[in-house]
């Protein structure tokens, strides 16, 4: 299927916009989109140290497998290419590390294991690391690879099943590891991403050729919930209000952090005509919904409409306005759906009220043509965090839109 080359065009420049649309439920608007302060919390150098990241070369081609969450204002890093996972203070200050004997020699940080320090260095033979996520008690999940010899394959479905969830306590104690059914299960195909709810429950969130595949383990490390997705289950209410067709992509899918429900974000698409041949030529964006599933009950509730980013594209002697659909970036523990787009000067970031009736829109500061890879994170009260991989340094920062939410439920 080619997508369409207006929005391919959209992608290519990132331009701040208003928004002008009419969603299922009425929104409250502003005309006005403000600026968050960014914090640069602190800096990392590149190298091989127990407190550099490793990137190896970042002018050459290839993946960069590193990773960040940041939870009650500490920050784990999962650095895939130096096989370690770093536990920093907002300040910078290594905590913890967990790491692999090949690769980190004798870390200063292990001199510090005692009993009453507060520091602490955990040897673990990781392999490839991707996402982490840590709950409130301080236990560490990290997605690692499994060895050849213990991955397996799926050929019913077309799947490498190749990965496993690690699991660590607050001590730094290897617990177990998770597969697909719990403890020491079958290994799970390509995870996307990981959250842990205010109950201390784990979601994984994989990707399949046919769709998301959602894992839900209880704080005890046993399966509560499998749940797929596919194109053909996921709620379409398009199907018949458009002559033509309508096609899904399902972008995210987010766990509540209080109920058992999950949020699938999905955007609709439609044939777009040659206006020459008269025949589909590509695609064209058509609507996002937030669509909430009762993972108890399997029942999709009503969903809300989310509004797209409209970017303003300059066309000889007139500037076209093309819509495009935002990344889903997270839920808070209160509600709010967090939304996210790049744009010329940084990101735009969407707060979506519970019930849809209020929306906030805020700039995010950041300067593209310096940064070479970023990882970003919510964490449960809205706080939007980022680690920017630059030529010369990593920066993490941060930026304070919880207080934004909670403003407006204060008031």
């Amino acid at each position: 299927m080619l997508i369409s080359m207006k929005l391919v065009r959209c992608i290519l420049f990132f331009f701040s916009a208003m928004f002008a649309v009419t969603p299922f439920i009425s929104c409250h608007r502003s005309n006005v989109v403000a600026s968050v302060n960014e914090d640069t919390l602190f800096t990392l150098k590149y190298g091989n140290f127990e407190d550099e990241l490793n990137l190896f070369n970042l002018s050459q081609a290839g993946t960069i497998n590193t990773y960040m969450t940041m939870r009650d204002g500490f920050f784990y890093i999962a650095n895939g290419e130096s096989k370690k996972i770093m536990e920093l203070n907002s300040y910078g200050d290594l905590l913890s590390l967990y790491y692999n004997e090949e690769v980190t020699k004798n870390p200063s940080l292990a001199e510090n294991n005692a009993e009453n320090s507060t520091k602490k260095a955990v040897s673990y033979p990781f392999n490839t690391l991707g996402p982490i996520a840590v709950d409130s008690q301080k236990h560490l999940y990290a997605v690692d690879t499994l060895p050849p010899e213990r991955q397996e394959r799926d050929t019913e479905k077309r799947l490498l099943l190749s990965h496993a969830v690690l699991r660590f306590d607050s001590d730094g104690s290897f617990i177990d590891y998770l597969g697909q059914q719990g403890p020491g299960g079958t290994p799970f195909p390509f995870i996307k991403n990981m959250y842990t709810t205010m109950a201390n429950e784990l979601v994984v969130v994989c990707t399949t050729n046919d769709g998301p595949m959602v894992y839900w383990f209880g704080d005890n490390g046993f399966l509560l919930y499998t749940v797929p997705f596919t194109a053909e289950t996921v709620p379409n209410p398009y199907k018949e209000a458009v002559e033509d067709t309508v096609y899904i992509s399902i972008e995210n899918v987010v766990p509540d952090l209080v109920s058992h429900k999950l949020y699938v974000k999905i955007d609709y698409f439609t044939n777009m005509l040659d206006p020459a041949l008269k025949v589909p030529s590509g695609v064209d964006y058509h609507h996002t919904l937030l669509c909430p599933l009762d993972v108890t009950t399997g029942r999709y509730e009503t969903p809300l409409e989310i509004p797209p980013y409209e970017a303003a594209v300059a066309e000889g002697l007139s500037n076209e306005v093309y819509l495009l659909p935002y990344d889903f970036l997270g839920v808070t523990e209160s509600g709010w759906f967090f939304f996210y787009i790049p744009t010329e000067k940084g990101y735009q970031v969407q707060m979506v009220q519970p019930n849809g009736q209020r929306i906030l829109k805020r700039g995010l500061s950041a300067k593209h043509s310096d940064i070479l890879y970023y990882a970003v994170s919510l964490d449960e009260e809205g706080i939007i965090s980022a680690l920017f991989i630059k030529n010369d340094r990593a920066e993490v920062n941060w930026w304070r839109t919880d207080n934004l939410v909670a403003s407006f439920m204060n008031n």
